[in-house]
This record gives structure tokens, sequence and C-alpha cells, in this order.
């Protein structure tokens, strides 16, 4: 980890080169790496499924209140909502179907297939779920979405989710913050995407028990709505092969939700004995191919992405390259893919060609956030402090309660010599991020400028 002494003086050298707006590429890849490093209760409740007393960390108050203020930044991490509104409306339509089984009803469930193109899933405390497009494409039928989504709401309904919130968001910060301080800041924003890769597993990070109760429960949920039992055994035994075929890009999911062939068997053994009467209950399957054609057309794109971000997150960034110029060969406007080449060209310092990439993303989805982070960080990187500070303001319309922008306004308005205004909003972010490498240089611009002792 960076000292504080290493921190003093990385902020002097860098405020040198904003007054003489000279920039380099490793000044701006650090500046947005230690920005990551900043975007987290307490009691006894009563379980809604067994009725035993069990410890929370929220109140179902605070569920509903990080549902609200952190969803929308996590799924935006993962590239937003895909932009299919039939396969949100599917999916919604299976989540609904579960709901009518659960112990919490009235919570506020919310369902999207997210442009992530790992394969995983994950719910928020209060039921706001996010499915990436990684795992819809290896899924087969309808009753292994209901398996999934039946999973993700049985962690809803044993309050998983509630009890584990408080050290997974610890956690989450805590990671994005060491990939902000290493050593190399080369390599600061492939850590730091990295980090928000698996932000989902931090916010989930279940145990094994947790897991066992949210398959039993999923796999009651779906028998109730109507779905074969084995469902569930088919989802465990697709991520089982996958894992076994593909490590890497199972990492998340396999960190989010231990698991392993003894829970597959689990299901299998209920399949066939509890839940024997679900036997010739219809699967879903034609149903399910007709309602995600439009997304599993994009499987080569997503699968050349999946392997484009393996490479990048190995530093191989030629091969990342190639890989998100296969997608884009396949997919031209394929927003992720987009993304995540500008992200490569970044890295070798190719700020004009990936601005042209991530032009083209915003072009391609203008009402998702991440591009337009990242457009702000070319343009720093550019010297232009100027178009980066509305890229950052834009940010916040789509987007707000980051307060990473403000730390990234500050540099924008220090880089233009408004003092006074960049003073305002170190201010500001340090109330909100008061440790990190972020914080570090706020401070210390503070102090050199009279503002803080």
């Amino acid at each position: 980890m960076a000292t504080t002494d290493d921190t003093r003086l990385a902020a002097s050298a860098l405020a040198r080169r904003l007054k003489a707006n000279r920039l380099s590429r490793r000044d701006t890849l650090w500046l947005f790496a230690a920005a990551s490093g900043a975007a987290a209760l307490q009691g006894c409740s009563t379980s809604p499924v067994t009725g035993e007393r069990i410890l929370v960390g929220l109140t179902e108050s605070q569920e509903r209140s990080v549902d609200a203020q952190q969803a929308p930044h996590q799924f935006s991490r993962d590239l937003g909502a895909v932009q299919i509104p039939a396969v949100n409306a599917y999916v919604t339509d299976v989540g609904k179907r579960l709901q009518t089984g659960v112990h919490r009803r009235d919570m506020p469930y919310s369902y999207r297939v997210l442009n992530a193109n790992y394969v995983n899933a994950y719910t928020f405390p209060a039921g706001a779920m996010g499915v990436t497009r990684g795992i819809m494409v290896d899924m087969q039928t309808e009753a292994e979405l209901a398996a999934l989504l039946g999973h993700e709401l049985g962690h809803v309904n044993a309050r998983h989710a509630a009890q584990r919130q408080g050290q997974a968001m610890a956690a989450q910060v805590a990671v994005v913050t060491l990939g902000a301080a290493t050593s190399d800041s080369r390599w600061s924003p492939l850590i730091s995407m990295g980090a928000q890769i698996g932000a989902s597993a931090l916010l989930s990070s279940y145990s094994r028990d947790n897991e066992r109760e949210a398959d039993a429960l999923g796999q009651r949920y779906m028998v109730q709505a109507g779905y074969p039992a084995t469902g569930m055994v088919q989802l465990h035994q697709l991520l089982v092969d996958g894992h076994t075929r593909q490590p890497s890009v199972l990492e998340t999911m396999f960190a989010s939700h231990p698991m392993g062939t003894e829970r597959r068997d689990t299901a299998r053994r209920l399949a066939e004995t509890a839940y024997a009467q679900s036997r010739g209950a219809p699967d879903g399957r034609e149903r399910f191919m007709d309602s995600t054609a439009a997304l599993r057309q994009l499987k080569p794109t997503i699968e050349a992405c999946k392997q484009g971000e393996t490479a990048l997150a190995a530093r191989s960034l030629t091969e990342a390259q190639r890989q998100f110029g296969e997608a884009l060969r396949l997919s031209p406007r394929d927003y992720p893919a987009l993304l995540r080449m500008g992200q490569t060209l970044q890295a070798q310092g190719r700020l004009a060609e990936a601005r042209r990439h991530v032009d083209a993303a915003r072009e391609a989805y203008p009402q998702e956030a991440q591009a337009v982070r990242l457009n702000a960080s070319l343009k720093l990187g550019l010297r232009d402090p100027a178009s980066a500070l509305q890229d950052l303001e834009s940010f916040e319309r789509l987007l707000p309660g980051d307060p990473s922008i403000g730390f990234l306004k500050g540099v924008s308005l220090e880089g233009m010599g408004r003092r006074d205004a960049a003073a305002r909003e170190f201010q500001r972010f340090l109330a909100a991020s008061p440790q990190g490498d972020a914080a570090g240089y706020s401070a210390s611009r503070l102090k050199a400028w009279g503002y803080l002792k």
C-alpha cells in the first residue's frame, strides 16, 4: 500500500503537471484508479422463512434504501441492462411468476439482464436483481432461469443479503482501493476493472450454508410456480461443467456463490423425492428459446468479450485488443465491446483511438453512464480538463451519488486553474470518502492551498 509520504510526493508532482497542463498517461490512469477506490447495521430479527431469531445487518427499511441507492451503481458497473426490451420483460415475467410463492411478497423485486459478459446473477437486499448476459446465453430452458431467479429470491427471503451487506461493502471498498494503490500505475485501471467486475461477488459472498438454504428455497419456489425441480439440477450441472471448461470465466460466480457437485446432488435428491410430482411439468424450453433469441444471437460476441476481459485482467493487451476486435467485427455497435476496447486502447496510451470507440459506445447506449465516465478520463489524458468536466457533470445527471466523480471534478477544475471551485469539490469528496489515495491527494491539495491545516 502507498504510504502517506508517497501520496504527498505523488500529489505534489501531479499538481505541478496539472498546473502546466501536462498530465501523462500514468497520471490519468492513477487518478481514475484512485477515484474508483471511493465508490460503503445491526440487531436481531425474525427469519421470515424459519421463524427463528437471526442477526441482521439491515432493517427492512434499510434494505430498501440500499437497493435504491446502491443497485443503480452496481448495475452500471455491469454496463447497464441489455438493450433488448423483450428479454428484460421476459425475465421479469418469470420472476413475477415465482414471486407468488415467496415468503416476503411485499418486497420491491425487480429484474434485469445486464450487459456484463461474465457468468453470474446477484441480488441486493430488497430484491433488485441482475442476471448477466454471460449466463443467459448458456442456459437452455425457462426452468433453469426459474432456478436461477428462485435461488436469488431465496437469498432475499432468508435475508442473507441483509446479514452480509455491511461486511461485503467494506470488503468491496478495500479491494478497489488496493487496486488504486498498486505500485505500477499503468495497470491500476485494469485492476480496478477487475474489482468492478467482481463487485457483485463482494456484494454477496454468501456462506455455503446460505447457498444451501437459497437452493432449497429456490427449488421450492420454482416447483410451486409450476416448473420441474430438475431445472435446479440442470442449472448446477451447467455451472459445474462450465467451471471445468473455463474456470476463469466462472471465478466470480463461484466466489459469490460457493458451490460444487454437492449442491447439484442435493437438488437431484430433492427432485427425485420431495418434488417427484413435478417431474412431468414443462421446462419451458421453447418459450425460453423464442424469448431470448435476440440475445443468444450475440453469443459469439459475448464469448469474444469474455476472452478479451480475461486477457485484459492478465495484462495481455494485444490479445485483449484482438478479442474485442473480433467482438466488434461480429457486432459493431455492441456497447460492452466498444467500451472494453476503449479501456484496452487507453491502457496502451492510444487515447485518440480509444475516444473513437468510447464515442461510438455513447452513441450506441446514451442512457448508460460508464462510457461518459471513461470519456472524461480520456479527455483528461488529452489535456482537455474543461471538456472532461462537462462529461463528469453529464455522468452525475445519468447516475447521481458516486462520490468519486466529485474528486475527478476537482482534478478537472484544478487543471483549469479554478482553485476555489476545485477546493469545494475536494472538500465534499473528503467528507464522503476520507480514506484512500484519492482522499490523500484531495487533502494534500487543500493543505497546500491553505484550506486545511
